[in-house]
């Protein structure tokens, strides 16, 4: 019996567009991210999802709502331990101020990896991704098997994709779908990274 974990990052918002640092702070979703959320939700329509898991974060609620239009009967659960890296007095700036203290390359490499120092007023590293492998190690014990939707963030996705497989680096797109298998004996292997279906319509009595 295995477990599979379907990790939707959130639909594109407004601070994703206008390329601004986004972790516990928010904005409203975007025409086109919530498009794309509609058509991830689409997507996952048929599957039978027996527990679903959000960040609290306002962005990632929405869309954990939109995929479980088509799944009535499966509450939400909301985990802020799967909220994203926190950047403290960058939180809301422009992405470009980055650029001015460090490699940004580097900097989401250490964070999802656990040794970023962190921003003042933010969250440490270590602490983040802690954190993030305890949220998700929680989710799996409580699911030996089945289907399990995850609706969270890129660098909180990330933490846990590259712990398992640590050559995966690039960051999960808006409304994308990874998905995880989880074995009865603990091992893990990524099915899918990140993809991100076309919108596609699925009929109102397809829903449950």
């Amino acid at each position: 019996m295995s477990l599979t974990l379907y990790l939707v990052r959130h639909g594109e918002t407004v601070y994703n567009v206008e390329r601004r640092l986004q972790g516990w702070c928010d904005s409203p979703l975007t025409p086109d991210g919530a498009a794309g959320v509609r058509a991830t939700a689409s997507d996952l329509a048929h599957h039978r999802f027996t527990a679903a898991y959000t960040s609290p974060s306002e962005r990632a609620v929405l869309t954990a709502t939109q995929i479980l239009a088509h799944h009535r009967t499966i509450p939400l659960v909301e985990d802020p331990d799967l909220r994203e890296f926190g950047f403290g007095e960058l939180e809301a700036r422009p992405e470009s101020d980055l650029l001015v203290r460090l490699d940004p390359y580097r900097m989401f490499v250490d964070i999802v990896g656990g040794s970023f120092a962190g921003f003042p007023g933010g969250e440490r590293g270590p602490h983040f991704r802690s954190r993030v492998l305890r949220a998700l190690g929680r989710i799996e014990r409580a699911h030996p098997g089945g289907e399990v939707l995850v609706v969270s963030h890129c660098l909180t996705l990330l933490a846990y994709l590259t712990m398992v497989d640590p050559t995966l680096m690039s960051p999960p797109a808006n409304a994308g779908v990874s998905v995880v298998q989880v074995a009865g004996d603990g091992s893990r292997r990524i099915v899918t990274a990140s993809l991100v279906p076309e919108y596609r319509e699925v009929p109102a009595a397809a829903a449950r």
